[in-house]
């Protein structure tokens, strides 16, 4: 079975498109429930990239981002409905919810069925790695890799182990911190207020720029354990990577990514600082060592987001009167100790509470597979703290049982109702799927994490 997919990137500095051919096969035996699988990503057709167009320095043109979608789907030579899946994917500086909204609304032509995300720090540094090619270099050499997928806003981080992805980080490390025009500056983000004496309006050089770029590269420095300087708190989003004793390979990609080695460019060449901060990075620690640069570079957010974004579930599901996609669920997990509690409900209502009124995602973490019995008393304990929540009501498990307790819960449950199974939910995370696939048999995925920052 084909799927096409694809990926919009709407970053701090720039936007672009993606379009996708996914394989997907079942790998199961003519006996055997269905097993559909991912089993190969072919890049179809990749857009130029555009300048993301703004309205101000933090707020999205979505008429304008509109305008750069519609061209890209004509000369890709795609309509709407020839995309089962897909995420657009609103980065770095952007990622704001009002950003999000606005340009939800006016792609809602181009956005049916698939998904779209506001990728927070760990969902873009998951992205990056995996669309630059990093994942696949360490998984092919064995090696330990820390990814920075530096970009206009955000230095996304993500540490990579055999070919594992273990643990995620940000700093607000970009090119795009500072904007000039005309050799003045026009624009300083707000997260340099305090760290940089320049305001809009002052005359720019490399030299007067020279402690803002040496600033940002020693806090990526800090990062990949080659320096002791501390990191001033306003650069730190989230948090940083817990590094092995072994120093790591440093992998690049990002729009800055392309300028580490790139000495021919005017220094102000983009309105930004990004060549001066490419060029400090190169003379910097970061590149005395072992590092290579992505396979894809500007590129490898928008490419983990056309190929690499979507999953399937199970296939042993269950959906009654559900309409998709659904978007943006966030997670609520219970560990057998919290079904075996006679607080379950109480427990459930904190975790929800700490989001907004709406549907949730319930995963049920460590549930192991259930007999008959074991099923039903899964459901009699599950249904009426269920029945409290929001429609549709949505069960995930990662043990193959979806459909069974889907029936289950079903008989003690009214209105819509999903179960899915074969999915590992993280803490924090938040759920959307898109309109079934394989007639009816799987569906597609996206987690996302510390999404809406």
């Amino acid at each position: 079975m084909i799927l096409h997919s694809v990926g919009i990137d709407v970053g701090t500095s720039t936007t672009q498109l993606i379009f996708s051919r996914l394989t997907v096969e079942n790998r199961a035996n003519a006996y055997s429930v269905p097993d559909f699988e991912i089993s190969g990503r072919e890049i179809l057709y990749r857009s130029p990239v555009s300048f993301t167009p703004l309205l101000s320095p933090t707020q999205l043109d979505a008429s304008g981002i509109r305008e750069i979608v519609a061209r890209e789907y004509q000369n890709a030579g795609m309509e709407p409905g020839d995309i089962a899946t897909g995420a657009i994917i609103i980065t770095g500086e952007t990622a704001r919810k009002e950003n999000a909204g606005a340009v939800l609304e006016s792609l809602k032509a181009f956005a049916g069925q698939f998904v779209v995300a506001t990728a927070g720090p760990d969902l873009e540094s998951v992205l990056a790695a995996k669309g630059s090619g990093a994942v696949a270099y360490s998984r092919q050499t064995g090696k330990t890799v820390l990814h920075m997928d530096i970009g206009g806003g955000t230095s996304n981080l993500a540490l990579i182990q055999g070919g594992e992805i273990t643990e995620t980080g940000c700093l607000n490390v970009g090119g795009r911190l500072i904007r000039t025009e005309q050799g003045r500056v026009i624009y300083v983000s707000p997260v340099l207020s305090g760290l940089c004496g320049l305001r809009p309006g002052d005359p720019v050089s490399p030299a007067s720029l020279a402690p803002v770029t040496e600033l940002l590269v020693a806090a990526l420095e800090r990062a990949a354990g080659l320096s002791s300087r501390p990191i001033p708190e306003e650069l730190v989003t989230n948090r940083l990577p817990q590094l092995p004793p072994e120093p790591p390979v440093i992998s690049f990609s990002g729009g800055v990514a392309d300028l580490i080695e790139d000495v021919s460019s005017d220094s102000f060449a983009y309105g930004d600082i990004g060549v001066l901060l490419g060029r400090a990075i190169r003379k910097s620690a970061l590149c005395k060592g072992p590092y290579l640069l992505g396979r894809e570079t500007i590129r490898a957010t928008v490419i983990g987001a056309g190929c690499h974004a979507t999953q399937l579930s199970g296939s042993t599901v269950f959906a009654r009167e559900v309409s998709f996609p659904l978007q943006n669920l966030p997670v609520i997990s219970l560990t057998p100790e919290d079904l075996a509690s006679d607080r379950l409900s109480e427990r459930m209502e904190v975790q929800r509470a700490r989001w907004e009124e709406g549907p949730v995602a319930v995963f049920l973490a460590n549930q192991g597979g259930l007999n008959f019995d074991g099923l039903q008393r899964l459901a009699q304990i599950l249904a009426p703290p269920l029945e409290r929540l929001p429609e549709p009501r949505v069960v995930v498990t990662r043990a193959d049982m979806g459909k069974a307790l889907g029936h289950a819960l079903a008989t003690r449950l009214s209105g819509p109702l999903l179960c899915l199974d074969g999915l590992e939910l993280p803490t924090e995370t938040f759920l959307d799927v898109a309109a079934p696939v394989g007639e009816g048999a799987a569906y597609p995925v996206v987690k996302k994490t510390l999404v809406l920052g």
